[in-house]
């Protein structure tokens, strides 16, 4: 996935892992996450099995949106209604031929939001955002 993210003209921050060992999934999704939530990174990918235990992790910083995403349609739809920032892929259950268009797909879609068509989801993200702020303490597309 970094190789398709380069050939199409990302500029690409890989945080690990590199190798095949076991690994601790939360660390590297704290990595992307952490990133995403201050601002350092606009999106994040992260991969690890079933693409759950990464989402997880990611959701759990303020700002941070993460979607597990296995088809087109949802990876299309997590961005544009609810600007997902963070995409989530389950290695043992999309093969790389799918992985790469959810990957595409996720990385091109832009948020409705900004059209006339979208203040629902604006309204719908504010709302989130307002739960950010009482259990997570903020972020920074809270303040």
């Amino acid at each position: 996935m970094k190789k398709e993210l380069e050939k199409w003209g990302y500029d690409v921050i890989d945080v690990g892992t590199s190798t095949a060992d076991s690994c601790d999934y939360p660390d590297f999704a704290a990595r992307v996450a952490e990133g995403v939530s201050s601002g350092k990174f606009d999106r994040g990918v992260l991969i690890c099995g079933t693409g759950v235990g990464m989402g997880m992790v990611a959701n759990k910083l303020p700002g941070v949106r993460a979607a597990p995403c296995t088809d087109v349609y949802t990876a299309k739809f997590s961005r544009f209604h609810t600007d997902a920032n963070v995409l989530t892929m389950g290695s043992r259950v999309i093969g790389s031929g799918m992985a790469k268009k959810v990957l595409k797909t996720f990385m091109k879609t832009d948020f409705e939001g900004d059209t006339a068509s979208g203040e629902r989801h604006v309204r719908r993200l504010a709302k989130l955002q307002e739960l950010e702020r009482k259990y997570l303490g903020g972020g920074p597309e809270c303040e």
